[in-house]
């Protein structure tokens, strides 16, 4: 019998972020805690009328939900994403070419000439070099995993000319996150007080190479249909996207808060050599949309794109006479106010450049949620963008309850929403 995904009205609010067992395949090689979910892709795809003429972008594609998704519905996709690490996932999770059988037999032959290695018990335990140890979480993998993970990655570069040495290193980026390191997810990521002293490593590794593997044989037939990613900031997208070729767009962009994006995902990018220094973890937050205090810099002026916006200046305002009135003195806290305005001008910024990139008539989907992580200070996400996006002619055509979420800061429910427009062109 078939097993069938519940519609999204009719899952539990708790679970509306799940993934559930019939949309494993692909998605589950790499995801972030809080993706927003495959159905949620699924029901905007079809509300819009998208088919395999149509191209789908996500303009903030993260993990790759709406990128996975749309390939398996059959529709062509583009997404772009500035965090390097996401977006080497979401490239991953969108190629389906790689022979499975071949994808583990050369795993096999990795895993045992590592486990050679390992199993001498000559070799010094290896390291990071000091400028790159200082970028990981303090305590955020154990000495002995962090050795057989270096080794293993050097075994991996070694065969960088393989056809599937993207999938093997995507595997392991999951492997750190879900087995090897001591890392713990809650409202941020934090390191756990249990540590581990030894993992599984390779055997950790080599079983979501096969869960790959199983997945790729269920997903041949449709491994043709396009999807391309790009490692590039969305507020200038100009160069990369024809101009009038988007009919829809699906995405979650960050929300204003406390969540440095930088953080969460910090093991498996310093680990996998996309972060070497703190000079290329600058570049990389100089590249994000301001969204949070730790990535805000003295010559940021996205705040101009929203001037003419008296609502945002009126909670940038109440921000920061409650941080007044609160006492709160901190560096961080003393940018509250400036990164709300930069984080809606950031918005302001990519919803104009869009729009020479959408055909008329096209129908975009924006996953948003209410915020108070500024001193309590209510910012609805949703409601300011659709003014913002109503002020650049597009249409807004409804603001769809997601779900709601417990705010561990006001101990309150907070809409998550969807805020649906339409471009007239």
């Amino acid at each position: 019998m078939t097993q069938v995904a519940p519609q999204l009205n009719d899952i539990a609010n708790g679970s509306k972020n799940r993934l559930f067992p019939k949309d494993e395949a692909a998605h589950r090689w790499y995801r972030f805690v809080l993706s927003f979910p495959p159905q949620l892709v699924r029901e905007y795809i079809d509300r819009f009328h998208l088919t395999r003429k149509s191209l789908v972008l996500d303009p903030f594609c993260g993990t790759g939900t709406t990128l996975v998704e749309a390939k398996k519905q059959g529709v062509r996709s583009v997404g772009l994403e500035a965090h390097p690490m996401p977006a080497f996932a979401s490239g991953v999770k969108t190629e389906w070419s790689p022979d499975p059988r071949g994808l583990l037999e050369h795993a096999g032959r990795v895993a045992a000439k590592v486990g050679k290695g390992l199993a001498s018990g000559t070799e010094t335990l290896r390291s990071l070099p000091p400028e790159t140890d200082k970028l990981l979480l303090k305590g955020s993998i154990g000495p002995l995993p962090l050795h057989k993970t270096l080794a293993l990655l050097d075994e991996l570069r070694g065969e960088a000319s393989s056809l599937y040495y993207k999938h093997e290193r995507l595997s392991l980026a999951n492997a750190l996150v879900q087995d090897i390191g001591n890392l713990h997810f809650g409202p941020e990521v934090g390191v756990s007080k249990k540590k581990k002293d030894d993992a599984p490593v390779v055997a950790s590794w080599l079983s979501n190479v096969r869960t790959m593997a199983e997945d790729l044989e269920e997903l041949r037939g449709k491994q043709h249909v396009p999807s391309t990613v790009w490692c590039h900031d969305s507020r200038h997208m100009l160069e990369l996207i024809p101009d009038g070729s988007v009919d829809g767009v699906i995405t979650s962009p960050p929300y204003p808060n406390e969540k440095d994006y930088t953080r969460t995902t910090r093991l498996e990018s310093v680990i996998l050599g996309l972060i070497h220094d703190r000079k290329g973890l600058r570049r990389l937050k100089q590249g994000l949309l301001r969204s949070n205090t730790r990535n805000v810099y003295k010559d940021d002026r996205d705040d101009r794109w929203i001037e003419g916006f008296p609502k945002i200046k009126k909670i940038a305002e109440q921000i920061e006479r409650r941080r007044i009135a609160l006492g709160k003195t901190s560096g961080f806290e003393r940018l509250y106010a400036r990164v709300t305005k930069l984080y809606f001008g950031g918005m302001a910024q990519h919803l104009s450049v869009l729009r020479r990139a959408l055909r008329p008539g096209a129908r975009l989907a924006y996953v948003v949620g209410d915020q108070a992580s500024f001193l309590r200070v209510m910012i609805r996400t949703g409601q300011l963008l659709g003014e913002i996006a109503e002020s650049l002619g597009y249409e807004v055509e409804a603001l769809d309850l997601f779900r709601t979420r417990f705010s561990t800061t006001t101990k309150e429910q907070l809409r998550e929403e969807v805020l649906v427009l339409r471009w007239p062109g």
